[in-house]
């Protein structure tokens, strides 16, 4: 990545004006997924490291600013699972990505043992460019307990001149110790008025954005994430009634994981209308007339959460989709 980052969205810019206000050596950023918690830290150490920052963030145009763009910042330390750093072009270590490309393994999806420990030692050296040092955590809840007490220490007595934001999509699996060592700050979930024009604004036509935003559940990261997936809107609100059928063509291109949010999705519309309540994902208009019994719904939902655990490592991924779909239809017939 070598073009300089584009303006963050709107609410991701008044979050970072009102952090950077305050003081603190380290920051958890904590929310539901798809409300920008890494953009939001990205920006916090861009200005924290940038040459001429001002009230709003970091100036875009100094040799720092350049050196995070083109991912090769001496005095920043990015720790993530490394299937998401190759995904956002954040290079892995000399001796991780020798062992990738040697095929002795996969790209890990958590954050290894291993790179907080390059971690902890990055920062106790003296910072590069004389302007301190940043770790950015994302998912911190990516780390085990073994990873997670190798940053604690550092938290607890932080050398003078390196801050630290964790970023998280599920704080509260995180330990209380690590939580109570940082300022925490709540995502705020910004309003459709904010949101619509912005994914416009991403390329997005104006009644695909509304639909996508639908099925993301409201979350805007999630809903370019969806637009930019090939899935159309047509085929996102024909979906309940493809599944109703056992059409598996339906989840023909989907992975395992993807499918089974999507089933969720749909789980969790379908119980919503079951007590009275409005749909989230789905129009109404694109459910089932005929609601499944209360007990089927259950059922339903414990399974997908239950196949939800496994959907990254399936046995055969052609054969879990057809036991998806399968289940999905079952459920959406049943009386009882």
């Amino acid at each position: 990545m070598s073009e300089a980052a584009a303006a963050p969205a709107p609410w991701i810019a008044a979050q970072r004006t009102r952090l950077l206000a305050q003081r603190g050596h380290a920051w958890l950023l904590q929310g539901p997924s798809g409300l920008g918690q890494y953009a939001l830290g990205l920006e916090l150490v861009r200005a924290w490291l940038c040459d001429a920052p001002g009230g709003q963030g970091a100036c875009g145009q100094c040799a720092s600013c350049h050196a995070i763009d083109v991912r090769t910042h001496a005095d920043l330390c990015v720790l993530m699972p490394e299937v998401q750093m190759l995904e956002l072009g954040w290079p892995l270590s000399e001796k991780a990505q020798a062992e990738i490309d040697d095929k002795k393994r996969k790209p890990s999806r958590e954050i290894r043992v291993e790179a907080m420990r390059d971690a902890v030692e990055f920062a106790q050296r003296t910072s590069a460019r004389g302007r301190g040092k940043a770790v950015l955590v994302y998912p911190a809840e990516q780390m085990n307990h073994v990873t997670a007490n190798a940053l604690l220490k550092t938290l607890e007595e932080p050398p003078g001149d390196v801050r630290f934001v964790l970023a998280s999509e599920a704080a509260h699996q995180l330990l209380p110790t690590i939580r109570s060592r940082c300022l925490g700050h709540t995502m705020l979930w910004p309003s459709e008025a904010e949101m619509l024009p912005w994914l416009q604004a991403q390329g997005i036509a104006p009644e695909a954005a509304s639909a996508f935003l639908r099925a993301a559940g409201g979350r805007p990261d999630d809903a370019v994430l969806l637009a930019r997936s090939g899935r159309s809107p047509q085929a996102w609100a024909a979906l309940p009634q493809a599944v109703a059928k056992g059409d598996v063509t339906a989840l023909a291109d989907w992975s395992p994981a993807q499918a089974i949010d999507a089933l969720q999705k749909l789980c969790h519309d379908l119980l919503s209308a079951r007590v009275g309540a409005a749909p989230r994902y789905f129009a109404a208009a694109d459910l089932p007339k005929a609601l499944p019994a209360l007990g089927a719904l259950t059922r339903w939902s414990r399974a997908l959460s239950k196949a939800a655990r496994t959907a990254e490592h399936p046995f055969n991924a052609g054969l879990m989709l057809e036991a998806l779909v399968a289940q999905a239809r079952n459920t959406l017939h049943s009386k009882h």
